[in-house]
This record gives structure tokens, C-alpha cells and sequence, in this order.
């Protein structure tokens, strides 16, 4: 049904129990949280069906899991969701000494750093894009990252002065499109555009793909930009290797034959090429598949 393929995109607790994670952070450690969370995971299965069911789906579905061994990954997949889910409020909090970052495939990231002309970063629902725009500090180009703008002011004003310190301005999606303006005037000035390739973000322009055994729709809007305007595009992934650790899998979306085709032909290949590096790192890392809807369209 169409519409449990909505997604609402903001970080559950309200500002009082956001405010109180902060303040929690600056009395305990990252491990007695975990725990604490731990022991909250089921209940908040039980009472947000949809997105359990999602996911169980997901494993019995597209990974092929057994019954049993669904259920148990989709209590790992929240129990993995909520950790990331409290990293990014203990950086909030002042606590990026907590992690380390292993970064693979950065040479492709620093020879497009190191150019005159601006480039896209695709990031994905998986593991935990946004917590390297809090550890890395890019300093020769800024970073403009798009975000959802449905956030609690709490989250807003957090992320906006942790990203602002590592040179990311943030621009938030806006129904009147406006954002695009900023976007193409920050390729055009040889700057960085961020934004999620896998759900909708604003545009409805899709190409649809061949994901984890099944057909989904993936938003065109970044290949569109870089296509239009001449840029390469990264994917970049980063989840979580450990309690404290988070690997970045920066992977090029860009063809051999590229310049045999049309903008059009060249749009829906990059779309396709980027769901082939997603599906690539949902494969190796499944639990870390953070998309709570019915995202096939056979769903």
C-alpha cells in the first residue's frame, strides 16, 4: 500500500527525552547505555509493528533467513538502529574521543578533494552516514549536506553547530524545491553536495532497480545534478564495525561508457551502478539495513 512506503524520517524521544540523553552522556558511558537500550528494544518492537514487520520481511524475504533467525535479526537490526541512534547524541554531547573511524577507499574521496571541481556524495539508510560529517573535517571544500527538516529543535541545533565546526553547511529540503538552488550554486562554486540516494528526498524522479532480489525504486536527483553539471559522484557508506568503531566505504558511481550515452541513459546508470554498491554493503553488513517501510515494489 502506498502508504506504508511513507516515511516520517525523525528521531523518536521528543526534545525532553533527547535533552535527557545529552544529559546522560555527561555522567555515563557509551556501554551503560547500550545496556540500558537493550532491554528497551522489545517493547519498542512490539508497539511499532510496522517497522518490525518490515524488517522481518526483509530477512526472510531478500536474505532468505529462516523464520526463527528473522525474528532474532530484527531484534539485532533495532538493537544496532538504537546504538547508532545514541552515538550521534553522545558527539552531541561532546564525546567524539569515544569513536575511531577506518576509512577505505579514501583515495578517490582526496583526488576529487583535491580537484577544481565540485563533486556528489551519495550516502544510504545504512549504518551511520551522518556521524561522519561530525568526526571528519574537510577543509579544503565545503560540505552541503541536505537534510530532512522534521527534526526536533533539539537535533537541529546539535547537528547544525557539530556539523558547522567540520566545515558542512546544512540545507534543509523545503516543499517549494528551493534547496536545488543551493545545491547548484554549491557544485557550480566547486563545493560538496551530500544527500541520501535511497529514499525520496524531495523529487519523485526515480529509476527502478534490480536490489536484493527483488525490484525498488531509487531517487535519480543526485545522479541528475551530477550528470547536468559535469561532476563525479562517491558513494560512501559507514557502519558500525564495534561498540566504538565505524568503517567508511567510499566507492566511485561512474561508468566506462559514460560518454556514450545520454543524459538520460547516463541518469538511470548511475541510479543502477550506485543500488549495485548499496546491495554490495547490505550484503556484508544486513543488520545495519535501516529502512522501517515497505521499500520493494512487490511489498
Amino acid at each position: 500500500m502506498a502508504g506504508e512506503r511513507k516515511w516520517k524520517g525523525n528521531t523518536g524521544g521528543g526534545s525532553w527525552g533527547q535533552r535527557g540523553l545529552l544529559f546522560l552522556f555527561r555522567l555515563s558511558g557509551l556501554r551503560f547505555v547500550y545496556l540500558v537500550m537493550a532491554l528497551v528494544v522489545p517493547f519498542y518492537m512490539l508497539f511499532s509493528r510496522g517497522h518490525s514487520l518490515a524488517i522481518y520481511r526483509y530477512f526472510r524475504r531478500r536474505l532468505g533467513c529462516s523464520k526463527a533467525r528473522s525474528f532474532m535479526n530484527t531484534y539485532r537490526n533495532h538493537f544496532v538502529f538504537g546504538q547508532v541512534i545514541l552515538d550521534r547524541f553522545a558527539v552531541f554531547a561532546g564525546r567524539k574521543d569515544l569513536f575511531q573511524l577506518e576509512i577505505r577507499g579514501n583515495e578517490h574521496f582526496l583526488r576529487l578533494l583535491n580537484g577544481k571541481k565540485g563533486f556528489v556524495i551519495a550516502g544510504a539508510h545504512v549504518g551511520n552516514f551522518e556521524i561522519a560529517g561530525y568526526l571528519l573535517h574537510s577543509g579544503q571544500k565545503r560540505v552541503n549536506a541536505l537534510v530532512f527538516p522534521g527534526e526536533t529543535r533539539t537535533v537541529r541545533q546539535k547537528r547544525t553547530e557539530v556539523l558547522g565546526n567540520n566545515n558542512v553547511r546544512v540545507i534543509p529540503v523545503v516543499e517549494d524545491m528551493s534547496h536545488l538552488f543551493a545545491v547548484n550554486a554549491a557544485l557550480q562554486e566547486g563545493e560538496i553536495v551530500s544527500m541520501p540516494c535511497d529514499r525520496h528526498f524531495g523529487s519523485t524522479k526515480s529509476v527502478t532497480c534490480d536490489f536484493l532480489g527483488g525490484k525498488a525504486d531509487f531517487p535519480v536527483g543526485a545522479f541528475a545534478l551530477a550528470t547536468y553539471l559535469e561532476v563525479e559522484v562517491l558513494a560512501i557508506f559507514v557502519v558500525k564495525a564495534g561498540a566504538k568503531k565505524y568503517i567508511v566505504h567510499v566507492k566511485p558511481v561512474e561508468l566506462s561508457e559514460m560518454d556514450t550515452l545520454t543524459k538520460r541513459e547516463a541518469i538511470a546508470a548511475r541510479g543502477r551502478a550506485f543500488a549495485g554498491e548499496l546491495e554490495a554493503i547490505v550484503r556484508q553488513y544486513p543488520e545495519q539495513w535501516f529502512n522501517y517501510y515497505a521499500f520493494w515494489k512487490d511489498e
